[in-house]
């Protein structure tokens, strides 16, 4: 027999099926006996009947554990009183794989065990059909967001992962030992993405694992993450870049509510709110209205979280958005390679953009003129003859361009309101966890 999906069994009223899956819930009474099973596609209530299921099956129950795999045959019944509209009679059942007890984590709704412990046990804490919901969404936003570069004329590259390029900051970088030599997990493929617009392709974009060796205990850094950079070649500005982010997240957010529904609502996430057009404001404005709140940043100063929040809330009162983008960022703290603004030498063609208080994705226009950027490189420090594979790019025939680049943990965590990014990460990567 043909195996049905729990999602399915409302097509199949009346007539025997085949189902299998794991135990969530056990109870038994004397005469009858309750089972939970769960698949990959929900969970159903089960129930044996002495009169009616098979004695073996009936008698086999009682050994049974929570979390082992079973094959269950039998009917599925109309049930208005239950939580699920129908029941399954089990008629027989089959142990394929019995669980050891007791289970080192929690898997259920009810669960206090800690993020750390979950994920040491991850396979268990994923059977959890909340947390699944969380990475089958995740998996719909790389859809999306991969549907959405091919649309607009996007070719998918892939760069290297280990490099001795494509580096902006030394204490950033993970060593490795590259046959004798030394070499470096890539913290960005922002090098590459250039290369590639200078190839011929004008966009470009990447999915792929980013690396970045900071010492972070927070709740939104991991020190691997999954980063979505993008390049766009023969733009007039920076704004050029927004406008595509912009009908990005719109087109993201409004296919996740069409595709995700089921999953969005089991985790009661609530609708997010679609402003007409992101609000733009520059670093200037923005500190002015944070000074008027109390909050004070110096002239060349970056937003630190507590300013991120902070603006992010005058923004969803002020804008009704619950997006914001910060522009013109003082050229202090940004790399050398961002293309200065012709009005003020002291900020950049850059923007942050975020989403209910947290930064989700950061770009720019990018300098495309050989002197001028080998002057900035001079202007933090750096020696242009020493990034001869990144200057020959700019030498023979660059067009202006700009891109940016966010991390999918982070936009899941944020649109799904998780309070940790581990929690949008199957196994994350911290400055403590190598594991599993």
């Amino acid at each position: 027999m043909k195996r049905t999906l729990i999602k399915d069994l409302k097509e199949h009223l009346n007539k025997e099926v085949l189902l299998q899956g794991w135990i969530e819930e056990l109870r038994n009474l004397s005469k009858i006996k309750f089972l939970i099973l769960r698949d990959r596609t929900g969970n159903m209530q089960t129930i044996a009947l002495k009169a009616e299921t098979d004695a073996d099956s009936f008698s086999l129950i009682d050994s049974l554990t929570k979390e082992s795999v079973v094959e269950i045959m039998g009917t599925p019944k109309e049930n208005k009183t239950s939580h699920w509209g129908i029941e399954v009679l089990i008629k027989k059942l089959v142990v394929i794989s019995k669980s050891a007890t007791p289970l080192p984590v929690d898997n259920t709704d009810k669960s206090q065990t800690h993020i750390e412990k979950r994920i040491d046990h991850r396979f268990l804490d994923t059977r959890n059909l909340k947390v699944q919901a969380i990475f089958k969404i995740r998996s719909k936003i790389a859809r999306i967001i991969t549907c959405f570069f091919d649309e607009n004329g996007f070719t998918n590259i892939n760069t290297p992962k280990l490099t001795t390029i494509g580096v902006e900051s030394g204490a950033e970088l993970f060593i490795v030992d590259y046959f004798g030599k030394p070499a470096y997990l890539a913290q960005s493929p922002q090098i590459y993405k250039q290369m590639f617009v200078a190839g011929g392709f004008e966009r470009v974009y990447e999915i792929a694992p980013v690396f970045r060796a900071e010492k972070s205990h927070t709740v939104r850094h991991l020190t691997e993450f999954t980063g979505v950079d993008f390049e766009m070649g023969f733009i007039n500005d920076h704004h050029e870049v927004m406008d595509l982010i912009e009908s990005m997240f719109f087109d993201l957010v409004r296919n996740l509510e069409k595709e995700a529904a089921v999953e969005l609502e089991l985790l009661g996430v609530v609708k997010h709110t679609l402003p007409s057009k992101i609000p733009r404001l520059t670093m200037e404005e923005a500190k002015k209205l944070l000074l008027a709140k109390g909050k004070k940043y110096a002239a060349d100063e970056d937003l630190d979280p507590e300013g991120e929040k902070l603006i992010s809330e005058i923004v969803k009162e002020r804008y009704k958005s619950e997006f914001v983008f910060i522009t013109l960022f003082p050229w202090a703290v940004k790399p050398f390679y961002q293309m200065k603004d012709e009005k003020n030498k002291k900020v950049t063609k850059s923007f942050d953009l975020l989403l209910n208080g947290v930064e989700i994705c950061s770009g720019s226009q990018r300098e495309h003129r050989l002197e001028v950027w080998r002057q900035q490189a001079k202007e933090k420090s750096l020696d242009p003859e020493a990034m001869k594979e990144y200057m020959e790019l700019f030498q023979y025939g660059m067009p202006p361009h700009g891109g940016a680049g966010f991390g999918l943990d982070r936009i899941t965590q944020r649109l799904l309101g998780l309070d940790n990014i581990r929690e949008a990460v199957l196994l994350p990567r911290d400055p403590e966890r190598l594991r599993p």
